[in-house]
């Protein structure tokens, strides 16, 4: 099959959106599809990559004459199928929506965000000005989290279908002479990665280890490691030192074999946004073994069970009571991370995701 795939954001940026994408291609590719990219974000040429740019303050990843370009390299291309991958408000690829519609080719879109209340009202904006919902589209969202604002905007004539984003599962497996979680000292480690941008409230992460560690007793020790790098990471800084919390440690940015050693000696990961829509990071804690706490609302409740892959809770106290949980009882910690290191999120591996994608993309030729 012959697959464009169109993104505000790829490499060379490297967020979630853009890793994401650009290891599906790499799948895709590797099961013997024809697949090319579009984006609007700037970079060095890549093999099978269309950069469509204007030269807007910040690299904005946007074009003003984005959809002439975007149907120009459909008409050119000959593909079976256009998917598109959009955040809450991505610009650049609702035009690569309107231009696949426009070039007749069959759209699949997939929402990697969350839509919340002003999101969903945007949408429904769009739909008494445009008409989105008859254009024949196939969505396709994260999670079921993620699925739910989506449907109740879309209504019965749109399919909305969940599928989970991809993970090397095997690669993230510690190794059987590597560290395992909690051997490296005495201390319960608990690890946290993502960015630290205020929508993923890092602060209130901070105050959560906070109420967690004093609810402790004190002869169990506890330290804590917060990877990313962000705006917030200043304000967390200056929390820190003035709650004289040295336990807890921002080393900035990792790479993925760096966040692999990390996970090997974590015991604990903490993902608290609300907003989470799947939640990529704790999916590599929990196939590295390592029990996960987050929120019941978010989409990382897709492949974490309570008290089977971890904990998860509805509210701020619900977590501060599962990392304390799990911070005190050591045979609770070592029986969820036999069984993540036991058993894999298969839902989450490449084969059924890109299984997953297939039955999209042959709805919407439909």
């Amino acid at each position: 099959m012959r697959i464009l795939h169109v993104s505000d954001c790829y490499l060379p940026r490297l967020g979630g959106i853009e890793v994401q994408v650009a290891d599906l291609v790499r799948a895709q590719r590797e099961a013997g599809h024809l697949v090319e990219v579009v984006t609007a974000t700037p970079g060095e040429p890549l093999p099978g990559v269309h950069r469509v740019v204007a030269n807007l303050p910040f690299d904005l990843p946007v074009h003003p004459r984005g959809t002439a370009h975007l149907l120009r390299i459909m008409a050119s291309g000959r593909y079976d199928v256009a998917h598109v991958h959009t955040g809450a408000v991505s610009p650049f690829a609702w035009m690569g929506v309107r231009a696949a519609v426009r070039a007749g080719l069959p759209v699949v879109a997939t929402v990697h965000s969350m839509w919340d209340p002003v999101t969903r009202g945007m949408y429904r904006a769009l739909q008494g000005a445009f008409g989105w919902r008859r254009w024949g589209l196939v969505v396709s969202a994260v999670s079921e989290a993620a699925a739910r604002p989506i449907r109740e905007v879309a209504g019965p004539r749109v399919p909305v279908q969940v599928v989970s984003n991809g993970l090397d599962v095997t690669s993230w497996r510690p190794g059987p002479d590597g560290p395992v979680n909690g051997q490296v000292d005495r201390a319960v480690h608990v690890v946290a990665v993502g960015r630290l941008a205020p929508r993923k409230q890092p602060l209130r992460l901070l105050k959560l280890l906070e109420a967690a560690r004093s609810r402790v007793p004190g002869d169990i020790a506890m330290r804590a490691t917060i990877v990313g790098d962000g705006p917030a990471r200043g304000r967390m800084e200056r929390y820190l030192r003035e709650r004289r919390m040295g336990w807890v440690s921002l080393p900035g940015r990792y790479t993925r074999e760096q966040i692999r050693a990390l996970l090997a000696v974590a015991d604990v990961f903490v993902a608290p946004a609300p907003r989470e829509s799947f939640g990529l990071a704790a999916l590599e804690a929990r196939a590295a073994g390592v029990p996960v706490v987050a929120r019941a609302q978010s989409g990382v409740a897709d492949f974490v069970r309570p008290g089977k892959e971890g904990l998860l809770g509805r509210t701020f106290d619900d977590l501060v009571a599962s990392v304390v949980r799990l911070t005190r009882d050591s045979a609770l910690r070592q029986s969820i991370a036999e069984h993540n290191r036991e058993t894999e999120p298969v839902r989450c591996s490449w084969p059924a995701v890109l299984e997953g994608f297939a039955r999209c993309y042959e709805l919407a030729r439909g």
